[in-house]
């Protein structure tokens, strides 16, 4: 089973979020209609920015607490090595 680290943007240069999930299509999904009251419903948190994709569960998990120390300019830097004009990620995992 496939877990994923990802990350959501309000827009660009806006708030950011970063999490992981079993199952991507269904938890941005969940945050995209406010299923839950938080920070992502709070800042309206809903863009798919960047994802990455592991095999192991553990490996995922280490990886998103890595990320949620990083400076913001490395998320950033992240962000836009894959996706430069921060485009809405979630129709094209959608298909």
């Amino acid at each position: 089973m496939a877990h994923h680290v990802y990350i959501l943007a309000s827009r660009k240069d806006g708030a950011i979020y970063i999490g992981v999930t079993n199952d991507i299509i269904r938890r941005i999904y969940e945050h995209r209609i406010k299923a839950a009251p938080g920070f992502t419903s709070k800042y309206n948190i809903t863009r798919l920015v960047w994802f990455e994709i592991y095999d192991d569960p553990t490996n995922a998990i280490t990886r998103e607490k890595e990320l949620k120390k990083w400076k913001r300019s490395w998320k950033v830097e992240l962000i836009e090595m894959q996706n430069p004009e921060w485009d809405d990620l979630y129709e094209s995992i959608c298909r």
